[in-house]
């Protein structure tokens, strides 16, 4: 098996290198990754200009490894067009949770997302980013029990997991849609011209069943997810209410 690996963290990232260590039992591993961080990065594709893609040494790993002037989504396509039958794509270990509404502009679930739109499968993994560093041999174990079991789910194209610092078990899981409630912080910098930060304030509510709630037990976090954003419910609804010819 062919495992294509990337992340937005950059290709430096601890959390990177624990991954291609686990994938690395499962198949032959490529790693090909943005050249600095690209958090928050989204789906953003680079059309305005051309990219690199040049070979890194990363130490402790023994699989190829290639950085990207790009995004995440950007370093997913580079890599499947460098690497053929390429069969499965992963992305992280991300540091920092990508669930609920963060899942809308991570890079992390970024690259994991390119893969199906190539027709392939993809899985993003991320956990929690304290002030302590992380201790990746604890969750080592658990990343490798949900590539098994998602391994073994065939019809499955597209999967976020979460991991918490120490978990106790796994559930499957949906989004949930309340993890947080942007804001906009005003400020001066250091020669008092006004800016601005975007951040977020955490929602206390948990929903039973979320990605959230899951974190919150101690569980690994599987969410299958799709590409397709229609709300087919409105939609029937709508098409009922008011066809049209």
């Amino acid at each position: 098996m062919r495992i294509l690996i990337a992340n937005d963290d950059g290709i430096y990232s601890p959390g990177l290198a624990a991954l291609a260590r686990v994938a690395s039992r499962f198949g032959e591993v490529r790693i090909v990754a943005p050249d600095v961080e690209q958090s928050s990065a989204s789906h953003a594709i680079t059309s305005s200009r051309p990219l690199s893609h040049r070979r890194t040494t990363l130490p402790g790993l023994d699989c190829e490894a290639y950085r990207v002037n790009g995004t995440p989504a950007d370093c997913i396509a580079l890599g499947v067009f460098n690497w053929e039958k390429v069969d499965l794509v992963l992305s992280g270990i991300n540091l920092g949770l990508n669930i609920g509404n963060a899942i809308w502009h991570s890079g992390t679930l970024a690259a994991a997302k390119q893969a199906p739109l190539l027709g392939l499968r993809g899985i993003a993994f991320s956990t929690p980013a304290t002030d302590a560093e992380t201790d990746f041999a604890a969750i080592d174990p658990w990343v490798e029990k949900a590539l098994t079991l998602l391994l073994a789910q065939q019809d499955l194209s597209l999967v976020n997991v979460n991991l918490p610092a120490h978990p106790r078990g796994i559930a499957w899981t949906r989004q949930s849609f309340r993890h947080y409630d942007g804001k906009i912080v005003p400020g001066k910098d250091p020669m008092g011209r006004g800016h601005f930060w975007f951040t977020v304030t955490p929602i206390e509510q948990v929903e039973p069943g979320t990605d959230r709630w899951a974190i919150g037990e101690g569980l690994v976090s599987i969410t299958p997810l799709i590409l397709d954003l229609t709300d087919h419910q409105q939609l029937a609804d709508a098409l009922v209410r008011q066809p049209l010819a």
